[in-house]
């Protein structure tokens, strides 16, 4: 019963499945295939007591919320109330918050149940799901390839029907980076939309200008119902034809294969056929993005490590340990450099959003390839050869930017392997995102990418 959530929503209300029956379906997806895939780390000891609960309140005729019964899943690094929250660090590995993050106690509020957490890279600082304290997590085609991450076991339980849906964080595209590896829809939000209290590492200081929480699901319109609940927002009709739509497969930056292009091309066709009008354009500055993002958010991450991890550096995982390693190889910015760049991004944005005033909505690749094998450190695309960090500046930019975006599946590689492109718009314009996603999601239905 891999169903999408909104599904599995109407299912419960309808009294045509009850809450324990949709838990217990979720424990046996996770019994049959997470013992290859290792995605859920953590299953909550209270799920089906929590299940029947809630079956007991539908009985009774109780009002519910619009998640009621519904079992979600969340990412290691984001906390909830006595169930351990690691963020993939051994220092933390025992540690098991009193209280929910503000975004799950939301989730929680609209009778959501929370089923487990899932696996993430060391600190939510890599592309990968890989940690010393779980291990790392595998791809759902291909157990030699990497999810993604940081967000990559949230990426491959959703996939598979380990779970209807959940939450993930990204700050270097740690939700769109998996959800295109896993052939899933993942939102980005603009900060603040979403609380993003509680989580670890927290998203304050310069991290506050893009790290964000945001849903996980199988569709769009199971982004839009977790959204609504983990914004308060409750939503408009959009109205989409005649919007302007710019679109690009080269940021200047790094290449994409051509199946990526292929994919960037056919979200666009798509739209267009919607009655969009869409052109081939590279918005103004994206090109910047992944600069931008290395001067206002990598030196914040040595500062987190070595507060962390002061005393104990041998207890970091590979990623942990290379970062602490050769943070100095890089001369830190002076106050003023750093002030320099902020001032900087500003204004750029500043621009880039009075171009958006007559394009609102931007479609993009997520990065250079899709999903590639565990441990890579370069990738090559058209006869360029650069580090995986760098294949995903198109996903870095619009942190940079604070722009929100949704990723949804657009195309496939030679090998079967999903390709999700960007669907970006104004700050705060989520519910637009939204609805141009879900053109795109319909028209190309066929290439979204199942595991059941």
């Amino acid at each position: 019963m891999s169903l999408m959530l909104t599904d599995i929503v109407a299912a419960i209300t309808g009294r045509k499945v009850s809450p324990v029956e949709v838990a217990q379906n979720c424990l046996d997806r996770i019994e049959q295939l997470n013992p290859s895939l290792n995605a859920v780390v953590t299953v909550a000891p209270d799920l089906l007591e929590r299940a029947k609960t809630a079956e007991q309140a539908l009985m009774r005729g109780e009002k519910v919320g619009p998640l009621h019964g519904v079992p979600i899943t969340i990412k290691d690094t984001i906390e909830t109330a006595g169930l351990r929250t690691t963020s993939g660090s051994t220092i933390r590995a025992d540690f098991v918050p009193s209280v929910d993050a503000p975004a799950v106690a939301r989730l929680r509020a609209a009778g959501a149940i929370v089923l487990g957490k899932t696996n993430a890279a060391e600190m939510a600082m890599d592309y990968n799901a890989d940690n010393p304290v779980f291990g790392r997590t595998n791809h759902p085609h291909d157990a030699r390839l990497t999810p993604g991450g940081s967000s990559g076991g949230e990426a491959v339980a959703i996939a598979t029907g380990m779970s209807p849906g959940g939450l993930g964080s990204d700050l270097a595209g740690s939700v769109r980076i998996p959800a295109h590896f896993c052939g899933i829809a993942g939102l980005k939000p603009t900060t603040g939309r979403v609380p993003g209290e509680l989580q670890f590492p927290p998203s304050s200081g310069p991290y506050s200008l893009g790290a964000v929480i945001g849903p996980m699901a199988r569709s769009v319109g199971d982004l839009r119902l977790l959204f609504r609940v983990l914004s308060g927002d409750r939503g408009s009709e959009i109205q989409s034809k005649g919007i302007r739509v710019a679109w690009y497969g080269d940021d200047g930056v790094v290449p994409v294969t051509e199946e990526t292009s292929r994919a960037v091309a056919a979200a666009a066709r798509a739209l267009a056929d919607a009655g969009l009008v869409a052109e081939e354009r590279r918005p103004p500055h994206v090109e910047r993005g992944n600069e931008l993002w290395l001067k206002l958010f990598s030196r914040a991450s040595v500062v987190q490590l070595r507060q962390v991890y002061a005393g104990r550096e041998k207890e970091g995982g590979s990623f942990v340990s290379w970062r602490l390693s050769t943070a100095d190889q890089t001369p830190a910015p002076t106050l003023d450099e750093y002030i320099a760049s902020w001032m900087e991004r500003d204004r750029l944005r500043e621009e880039l959003l009075r171009w958006m005033e007559t394009t609102p909505i931007i479609i993009a690749p997520v990065g250079s390839t899709p999903a590639y094998e565990h441990d890579t450190l370069k990738v090559t695309v058209r006869g360029e050869t650069f580090g995986t960090f760098r294949a995903f500046s198109y996903a870095q930019t619009f942190n940079a930017f604070d722009l929100p975006v949704v990723t949804v599946p657009a195309g496939r590689s030679p090998e079967g392997l999903p390709i999700g492109v960007q669907i970006v718009g104004r700050p705060n314009a989520e519910e637009m995102v939204l609805a141009v996603a879900e053109i795109v999601e319909e028209a190309l239905s066929s290439v979204i990418f199942g595991y059941d």
